[in-house]
């Protein structure tokens, strides 16, 4: 035991030295430090993901767009009418009517294997790339890196960056790869880490295969077959764990029952 006052700065500065090496690489709020950002998050990777999928970060570059984007979504701050506008609701419901129709045999399958209904997945699919037309130009893995840098979300995004090297090493995502600004793909805009945990296999950009992952992850948020899922029904906190935005939330449950309803 280590009693004198000399024995405890010893202590205390080797406390201070580990904890300075267990620190996370530094985020930023501008693209000044990202460079180094990289390689200190590449460091830290080596051994969690492969030299291939680290290669691949490596190669990508501070996403402008993606920050633009992340801190312009003044959207959700609209009231529910005047999102519904905005996003096209009419448009959606009309067009999500027509298609529970002429695709009934795979909304069919899907609600027997998950519960879900057409509505709510036919307005998520509106809602997200409308039917699958606007999918997203940025690069996924840049923009995924940049927000695990950027300061804001560094905790959440880092989370999603790891997903999104082993999707690399899965062939799932390339260096290639592009989606929207916050690095979803796929015609209803999953996350690395939701393809990772809810993804059925093939490639998001198959419009069924995106359909059944999106079914998939309500299931896996408690979906139950039969429920209501307006707010206050019990299908609701599915929906709530799709998009974290009340409004967006109540769009899908209202363009979702119209769709149903017919």
């Amino acid at each position: 035991m280590i009693g004198s006052g000399y024995g405890r700065a010893l202590i205390a500065a080797g406390l201070a030295v580990l904890a300075g090496s267990a620190q996370a690489a530094q985020c930023g709020n501008t693209s000044a430090g990202f460079e180094a950002w990289k390689r200190e998050f590449a460091d830290e990777a080596r051994g969690r993901a492969s030299p291939a999928a680290i290669s691949a970060l490596m190669g990508t570059s501070y996403s402008s767009a993606t920050i633009a984007a992340d801190r312009g979504q003044k959207s959700f701050k609209l009231s529910l009418d005047q999102f519904m506008a905005k996003r096209g609701a009419a448009s959606i419901i009309s067009r999500g009517r027509a298609m529970k129709r002429s695709q009934a045999a795979l909304f069919d399958s899907i609600e027997q294997r998950y519960g879900v209904p057409p509505g709510p997945l036919l307005a998520i699919w509106g809602m997200e790339t409308a039917f699958g037309a606007v999918k997203g130009n940025v690069n996924t893995l840049s923009a995924v890196a940049t927000l695990a840098y950027d300061c804001r979300r560094s905790a959440y995004f880092t989370d999603q960056l790891y997903a999104a090297l082993t999707l690399v090493d899965r062939g799932v995502l390339t260096p290639n790869t592009r989606g929207a600004a916050h690095g979803e793909i796929g015609h209803t805009q999953f996350l690395p880490k939701n393809v990772l945990n809810y993804g059925t296999g093939g490639s998001l950009d198959n419009a069924s295969t995106a359909l059944n992952s999106t079914a998939n992850f309500l299931k896996a948020h408690g979906w139950r077959a039969g429920a209501g899922y307006q707010p206050g029904e019990p299908n609701f906190a599915a929906i709530q764990g799709w998009n974290a935005a009340s409004v967006y939330q109540r769009a899908i449950a209202i363009i979702g029952a119209k769709i149903d309803g017919e």
